[in-house]
């Protein structure tokens, strides 16, 4: 007889703590085999298949799709060790976003399986409430609301973010049935009866407005695009910036025609190619190691600013997904050839889609090239919880004072937005004067190798 084993979405690290279904790699009756994946989720900053540590028949899936779901919740089962595909006989019946993988979870505090290579978290970082799936009911098959008989004795609900909907909308709990186990209310279960309650209200038939009325506004609904994913990631991380962070913004121009010049005679020698974007990173390295104060952060509950030793070079990148930033690790070891390389490695997997937790995490600056888009300055947000940003703007002929004359030279704007915590105007002067300097001449570099 096969033994039915049920395979939760896991711990996928980096404090990740829940994913969006995408793509579904196995159907129920395929037969699969250890560490093969099973499911493409993303998370808030990549896209990941998820191998099975399972050998044997998929009996049961859990989630459409499209829905997301916490780490902890049942993605799958499997029927192991039975003959061919004896052992769904034997799987308990569910079908894709039922409720039983939500009462799962719910008996769950945490995944007992961890995606390897995406290390793992403590319990207390995820215990978290499943969001329950309701599916839309159509015109034509919609049910007619049941009475429901009020709850006698306690309410069953536990959550105070289901009490407030509640009250908010003006819904007495005593007369919501709970769909979780042993009755709980869930928030799926307020939030069906809250559109129950509207659905009747606009179905009662409007009063007669008075002829000396005036006309209310008409408001339109408009389109509501869920903040989720990649998108509410970094509408998460902006906000807690702009928040946190008491930012200030410097700006100066710059001759980058000595510096075009260079790339040019480096890429002419032959050998791999130099991107714009290493020197500039190879820029911002001895920058940071000027002016330390700026490649930090602030540690707010202990009052403490935190110089870190290494320079992990984030960047922005635009991609079918939205903003992400990659990191280049180790930036201040690497080469003017190894920097073009890892920019490239990591810009094509962002195109993909195919960045890993790792290659989002652990930046101490980031180099924001806004220039690509065709404009020439910004006053950019920090990244969170790092300690500044530089900004790159577009690289164009200009008329510029040059030797005492006036000449058309490569113009570029350089912004820098920093953290007045960990210093003050004249460190981030200091910061930004020196990168223009060596933007200008790229030969003020050799007296610091």
């Amino acid at each position: 007889m096969a033994q039915v084993l049920e395979f939760k979405l896991p711990d996928l690290g980096e404090g990740l703590t829940e994913a969006e279904i995408v793509r579904w790699l196995v159907a129920v009756g395929d037969v699969v085999a250890v560490d093969q994946p099973v499911v493409e989720v993303e998370t808030a900053k990549a896209m990941v298949e998820v191998p099975c540590p399972y050998g044997g028949v998929v009996t049961a899936r859990y989630g459409e799709e499209g829905t997301e779901l916490p780490v902890g919740a049942p993605l799958l089962t499997v029927a192991v060790g039975g003959a061919g595909g004896a052992g769904a006989t034997d799987a308990p019946a569910a079908e894709e976003g039922s409720g039983g993988a939500a009462e799962t979870a719910v008996s769950s505090e945490h995944s007992g399986n961890v995606l390897v290579g995406y290390g793992t978290a403590g319990p207390a970082a995820r215990r978290r409430r499943v969001r329950q799936t309701v599916p839309a009911a159509t015109p034509e098959t919609a049910p007619a609301p049941v009475p429901v008989p009020a709850h006698q004795g306690p309410v069953p609900v536990i959550s105070p973010l289901v009490r407030k909907l509640a009250r908010d909308g003006g819904l007495d709990l005593r007369q919501v049935r709970g769909s979780g186990p042993e009755g709980l209310i869930l928030r799926a279960d307020v939030e069906l009866a809250l559109t129950t309650a509207g659905d009747r209200q606009t179905a009662a038939p409007a009063p007669v407005p008075s002829p000396t009325a005036s006309a209310a506004p008409v408001t339109a609904a408009g389109e509501r695009v869920p903040l989720r994913g990649v998108r509410g990631a970094v509408a998460d991380k902006l906000s807690r910036s702009c928040t946190e962070i008491p930012d200030a913004t410097c700006w100066v121009d710059a001759d980058a025609t000595e510096l075009m010049a260079a790339r040019a005679a480096m890429n002419a020698a032959g050998g791999p190619k130099i991107s714009l974007l290493a020197l500039l990173a190879r820029i911002c390295v001895h920058a940071l190691a000027r002016f330390p104060e700026l490649n930090s952060t602030v540690d707010t509950a202990a009052r403490e600013i935190v110089r870190l030793p290494d320079v992990h070079l984030g960047f922005a990148a635009q991609t079918p997904r939205g903003l992400v930033v990659p990191v280049v690790k180790d930036a201040g070891r690497r080469t003017a050839e190894s920097l073009t390389e890892e920019f490239g490695r990591l810009t094509e997997a962002a195109r993909q889609s195919a960045l890993t937790p790792a290659d989002l995490t652990g930046g101490t600056f980031t180099l924001n090239n806004y220039g690509v888009f065709g404009v020439d300055g910004s006053t950019p947000i920090i990244n969170h919880p790092e300690a500044a940003m530089l900004g790159v703007g577009r690289i164009i002929p200009k008329p510029w004072v040059h030797r005492g004359e006036l000449a058309v030279r490569q113009v570029v704007q350089l912004s820098f937005t920093f953290d007045h915590r960990v210093c003050d105007g004249g460190t981030a002067g200091g910061f930004l004067r020196y990168v223009a300097d060596c933007v200008e001449q790229p030969a003020v570099l050799l007296r610091t190798v």
